[in-house]
């Protein structure tokens, strides 16, 4: 005590009131008084209670003044003796447990003095309090700085035949009841503004703040979030006849207060018997009030509905904390706790709600309207259920992004391709709220079909045509062994004619003919793999072996036109995962191109070099170099362009179809002049990871 500011306040009620009661009309210096100032009747009851005294009790004025002292305290029979003490004696000061509005206790050290009137008889009694500074307080007592409160007188009146309805219900039903929506906005409807405090004001008011407010209904300004608990404690207060107990509940976080405490008590007084008292406790994170919020989020209600893209506002806060909880207790592989624990998927797709939608999303899935996609998440799953159990263990890992395309029923049962991105709440993630994005894929994904099967086409063909230019040889290939088979089938005959047979002439010859004959059938099986339209199957291979396998194919043509071939195969090159008919493909077609090149070509030199490599980094390379007449100049940046041909009667799809090959395993190929003449081509792929290997 000894506070020279509550001194000051309190002469200051002494002088400027007389034997008038402490107001609230006009601004009192007591108001300003960091320590609770409060301005009892002799008979105990309130009739000024400053601001200080809402901090420290969580009572308001506006539901404090009226009441009694012994409203205040615990024990009433204790109170009663101290009263009766300080009348006689003048002051009282010491340390009290007293009531908070929140359902607590808080221990005050307070003094109180009597004053009296100027014939000397005692008028009133104010009582000067502060927390005794132990931090004593039950379990339930929020921190001090929590304590500032907005406050509301409610009139019911209008609400009586609802309240009266209610009243006669059986307890259970009374629960359903306020649950449902209409009946909780008829209720916050029919209940009437009859006065709040500047910090609800401040909070909830409109523009007009605190005039504008009284006489509206309590549901205009009610954060929507919290009004079936604004409801279900009017009706408890309201319909208790037993005594004016106060409820205290605590409602979500409205994004305005954190943690909030709401606390309604009735009217004592019988003319305010409809009167319903409200006290909302709780710590601001911000000066932002409910309008400018809600004007916030109207904002970005606008920016949603109005995205060309679909969107989707989910609520997946309940399956967050099961989250957070399976992560405290040591999961830290979801995947494998899904597998022993399957229905965590189905809860998730149960629980996880579609709170909010934008008219391109409605549009999308089928909808006539938002409310028709306001429901559990499920369905968006149900063309592709491993999609949640996805979803889930990437939030559970902690990423902020997932995306990845799925198949999705819409409500009038058509299938679609869907690139789904979702977009989960970054901390603090209080208010969980994941957004969805929906592109619809389906003509997309259709398009590339049709173009990986024209590329398919185009490769067939340009593969069909190298086969045709390439006749001459092929046939040479399957000629050699029919020719040996003939030669040594013949010999054969004559040894057996003799008059003596040799029969192990005749074992060697036939041994001969087999050996041909699959020679024959092998170069037959590849032509025929060359020339079907098969596809593409990628299994684990060497590169030297297709090299090999290529080289049969232009074997003749080599030594038809004297080309010397050069072949440094590396020995330890890494295995790579690849099409081997494709990847035949692109050596042909390099080889047959060099060929032509050489063959063209005015050089006394006619060489092919070739060389495979492993750069030790995770690249299996091939190079071709011939002794051609090389690539002019500004040809080197089309070599690769479709329909483009350095030679007269070439279609220029072959090196097009080649690149495409590379490209789609993962490689890249080059062109390039080398510095001795000639061309050079050289692709890489990159090799198999050691597992597929």
């Amino acid at each position: 005590m000894g506070n020279p500011m509550v001194e000051s306040a309190a002469r200051h009620l002494s002088h400027t009131r007389g034997d008038a009661a402490p107001g609230s009309s006009d601004p009192e210096l007591a108001d300003h008084a960091s320590e609770s100032i409060i301005v009892f009747d002799l008979a105990g009851k309130i009739r000024y209670w400053n601001p200080a005294s809402e901090r420290l009790y969580g009572w308001t004025a506006i539901g404090a003044v009226g009441r009694n002292i012994e409203d205040l305290y615990s024990n009433e029979a204790f109170h009663s003796k101290d009263w009766r003490s300080l009348l006689q004696e003048g002051r009282w000061q010491g340390v009290i447990r007293r009531r908070t509005s929140w359902g607590g206790h808080i221990t005050v050290a307070v003094r109180q003095i009597v004053r009296c009137n100027p014939e000397g008889q005692p008028r009133d009694v104010v009582e000067y309090g502060a927390s005794d500074g132990t931090g004593a307080g039950t379990l339930q007592d929020p921190a001090p700085h929590r304590l500032a409160a907005a406050s509301w007188e409610l009139d019911t009146s209008g609400a009586r035949s609802l309240l009266e309805a209610i009243s006669l219900t059986p307890r259970q039903a009374m629960s359903e009841r306020l649950e449902q929506p209409d009946w909780t906005d008829q209720l916050l409807a029919h209940t009437r503004i009859v006065d709040v405090n500047e910090r609800a004001a401040h909070l909830v008011g409109a523009y007009a703040g605190r005039a504008r407010m009284i006489g509206q209904a309590v549901r205009t300004f009610w954060p929507p979030e919290s009004r079936g608990v604004l409801a279900e404690l009017i009706a408890d207060v309201a319909t208790d006849r037993l005594g004016d107990m106060p409820r205290t509940r605590r409602p979500a976080s409205d994004g305005i207060l954190r943690d909030p405490i709401v606390t309604v008590w009735r009217g004592k007084a019988l003319e305010r018997s409809h009167t319903v008292f409200v006290a909302v406790n709780g710590e601001a994170d911000d000066d932002r009030s409910f309008w400018y919020l809600r004007a916030s989020e109207q904002r970005y209600r606008n920016l949603i509905h109005h995205l060309p893209t679909a969107l989707l506002q989910v609520d997946a806060s309940r399956i967050g904390l099961v989250l957070a909880e399976l992560k405290d207790s040591g999961v830290r592989d979801l995947n494998a706790y899904i597998d022993t624990h399957p229905e965590l998927v189905d809860f998730a797709n149960n629980v996880v709600r579609i709170t909010e939608v934008n008219q391109k999303a409605v549009t999308l899935l089928g909808g006539a309207a938002p409310a028709d996609l306001i429901r559990p998440i499920s369905f968006l799953f149900a063309a592709s259920p491993d999609m949640a159990r996805r979803v889930m263990v990437a939030r559970f890992e902690g990423k902020r992004n997932f995306a990845e395309i799925l198949k999705v029923r819409t409500l009038g049962g058509e299938t679609l391709d869907v690139q789904l991105s979702a977009t989960f709440p970054a901390p603090p993630e209080m208010l969980d709220r994941t957004l969805i994005a929906l592109e619809d894929v389906t003509e997309t994904l259709r398009t590339e079909r049709r173009l990986r099967q024209l590329e398919a086409d185009f490769a067939h063909a340009a593969r069909i045509s190298t086969l045709g230019e390439l006749a001459t040889s092929i046939a040479h290939e399957v000629n050699q062994p029919l020719s040996a088979i003939v030669t040594n089938g013949e010999t054969s005959l004559r040894w057996l004619t003799r008059d003596i047979p040799n029969l192990a002439k005749v074992e060697q010859l036939t041994a001969r003919i087999v050996a041909s004959a699959r020679r024959a059938s092998e170069i037959i099986h590849r032509l025929r793999a060359m020339a079907v339209r098969d596809a593409p199957e990628r299994t684990t291979l060497h590169l030297n072996e297709v090299v090999e396998e290529a080289l049969l194919f232009v074997r003749h043509d080599l030594e038809a036109r004297s080309i010397e071939l050069s072949l440094k195969p590396d020995a330890g090159l890494s295995p790579i995962v690849a099409d081997r008919v494709q990847l035949q493909q692109v050596i042909v077609n390099l080889l047959v191109n060099s060929i032509q090149a050489i063959s063209n070509g005015d050089r006394a030199v006619r060489k092919l070099d070739i060389v495979t490599r492993d750069d030790g980094a995770g690249s299996v390379s091939f190079a071709i170099h011939d002794s051609g007449p090389g690539i002019a100049d500004e040809d080197l940046d089309r070599i690769f362009d479709s329909f483009f041909s350095t030679k007269s009667a070439g279609m220029g799809i072959g090196l097009t179809i080649c690149k495409s090959i590379v490209t789609s395993h993962g490689g890249s190929i080059v062109a390039s002049n080398h510095p001795d003449g000639g061309a050079q081509f050289e692709f890489a792929l990159p090799a198999a990871l050691p597992e597929a290997a």
